[in-house]
């Protein structure tokens, strides 16, 4: 059952822990973590895009006041919703890496599903900024 495992720390840091790690996911596509964090964390991800797929003012400052950063949520609601938008759940993945060297704890990588779509999604995102950039320069420089 998700949410009951303690992960050796007390509510407050656990939460504020599994918060940073699902705004890192939101940002960066894919982290690197242990098993039972991974397993922890999906859940809270999947409800993150869910809020995205909601759209309303409501759903996003439930967001807001989850994840720790504006880009994250941003990025949720502008990029993610929309290629999960016919997915009804599973948006996450956890993949087993294997033990990790120093204290032998079980690492996976948690990724959201889709890398292509979101990559290609990303770029374009990326291309329509630098054309904003671009006009606003030239705005600027006809002053």
């Amino acid at each position: 059952m998700p949410g009951t495992r303690k992960l050796g720390k007390p509510t407050d840091q656990r939460m504020a822990m599994l918060r940073q790690q699902v705004t890192d996911l939101m940002t960066y596509g894919k982290i690197t973590t242990t098993v039972t964090r991974a397993k922890e964390l999906k859940p809270l991800a999947d409800k993150m895009i869910t809020l995205g797929k909601r759209n309303t003012l409501a759903s996003r400052r439930q967001a807001l006041a989850f994840m720790t950063k504006e880009d994250a949520v941003t990025r949720v609601f502008t990029i993610l919703a929309p290629i999960y938008a016919e997915r009804n759940g599973g948006y996450t993945r956890v993949v087993r890496l294997g033990a990790r060297r120093g204290d032998a704890a079980e690492e996976a990588i948690i990724a959201l599903v889709d890398e292509d779509k979101i990559a290609a999604a990303d770029a374009e995102a990326e291309k329509a900024r630098k054309e904003e950039e671009r006009a606003a320069k030239k705005t600027k420089k006809a002053e």
